[in-house]
């Protein structure tokens, strides 16, 4: 007799998903995300708890030097597909009032942007008007576009030391213009420690605290 394995609850799913990141298997990432709005698993859920925990554990392997950025890639081609299926599931958050703006990007120096691009998304879900400027980003570009945007917020990621030191600039000359953005950071190499030592508004350490620090300091 043949034995078909069939996924059969939640917890094997999101499993399943961290590990078709992990190994960067599109097309089971992409089969596992429309099995679990199949089974009516919460999006956000399968995204947080199946998609970004494997690219957490990549994350950790890279900084490692137990992966490389070909494998990289892969992750990241897994876990995209996997959020192109989701994302349109996702609940939109109506608890946010009056939508705040947000500038978003990767610290100069640094081309990681897979932990940007989540918050990213969350934000977006969670209602606000985001500014996306990308990766390797000089501090005089966030200056300046938080001034013509009239940002509320300027999120900064980093994955590296070095990228991290190129952060404070950014934070003094938006104070240096009086500008009213407020400045939070993320990424592997930096702490709450290192947030407040440079000055900056707050510090998230996942997509979810992310969403939760903004709506915080917008008064949510």
């Amino acid at each position: 007799m043949w034995v078909v394995e069939v996924i059969t609850n939640e917890e094997e799913i999101l499993k399943g998903l961290a590990e078709a990141v992990i190994k960067g298997n599109e097309e089971k990432s992409t089969e596992l995300a429309q099995e679990a709005l199949k089974m009516r698993i919460d999006p956000y859920d399968a995204i947080m708890n199946g998609c970004s925990k494997g690219m957490n554990v990549v994350s950790d392997l890279y900084e490692k030097k137990e992966m490389f950025v070909p494998e990289i890639l892969l992750s990241a081609d897994a876990m995209y597909a996997a959020l192109d299926i989701l994302r349109p599931h996702l609940k939109v958050d109506t608890t946010v009032k009056k939508p705040a703006k947000i500038v978003i990007g990767v610290a100069q120096g640094d081309i990681h942007d897979i932990g940007k691009n989540l918050v990213k998304m969350m934000l977006d879900v969670a209602g606000f008007e985001i500014v996306d400027l990308g990766r390797d980003i000089a501090p005089e570009a966030y200056i300046e576009k938080a001034n013509e945007a009239n940002a509320d917020i300027v999120a900064i990621s980093a994955l590296m030391t070095t990228s991290m030191m190129n952060i404070e600039p950014v934070i003094k000359g938006i104070k240096d213009k009086n500008l009213k953005a407020k400045v939070v950071v993320g990424g592997a190499p930096i702490s709450s420690e290192f947030a407040e030592e440079i000055g900056a508004d707050g510090y998230a350490d996942d997509a979810v605290s992310a969403v939760r620090l903004v709506k915080k300091l917008m008064g949510g």
